[in-house]
């Protein structure tokens, strides 16, 4: 029996491809060991990151379950929204800070600041961290009046201009 070359090189190809299939699916499993590594390290990134979205879920919920102040920037938005409190922040010379440490205060009206009393004005400076007399200087109670009763107009015009904090 004679072989061609075409013969030869038809036999080559064969025992090429063999050697090259023989190769990969012999590796002792090799390929197979990769794939269940990667497999398994997949597992445990998924198992990771299901902790660590459940531990931050976990904490908002608990933060969410402390009640602590307003938050500077927050009032504004929150004052229109509850029921019995108004944006005392409107109060010409009232800061967004101020507005906190007054509602912690338990101010939360115009009516409760228009109320006030010297004494109570002198208590309020010094927790606010204010000079002595700046509330009856910035008016903040004939403020409160206008704007408890609801006379916007009136107090933009009377006040706007005003420097604060003299």
């Amino acid at each position: 029996m004679t072989f061609t070359l075409n013969d030869i090189v038809l036999l080559a190809i064969a025992l090429l491809i063999g050697l090259v299939l023989g190769l990969m699916l012999s590796g002792r499993g090799k390929y197979k060991r990769h794939w269940r590594e990667e497999q398994l390290a997949h597992r445990n990134a998924i198992k990771d990151r299901d902790t660590r979205l459940a531990a931050a879920n976990e904490r908002i919920a608990e933060l969410e379950r402390q009640s602590g102040p307003i938050g500077p920037g927050t009032a504004t938005a929150v004052a229109g929204g509850v029921h019995g409190r108004d944006d005392i922040s409107r109060i010409h010379g009232i800061t967004q800070q101020d507005e906190i440490a007054l509602n912690e205060a338990g101010y939360h009206r115009f009516g409760q600041i228009a109320a006030m009393n010297g004494e109570q004005e002198a208590a309020l400076e010094a927790r606010l961290g204010l000079k002595p007399g700046i509330i009856a200087r910035e008016e903040w109670r004939e403020q409160a009046k206008l704007l408890d009763a609801r006379k916007y107009d009136e107090h933009a015009h009377l006040y706007a201009h005003r420097p604060t904090r003299v």
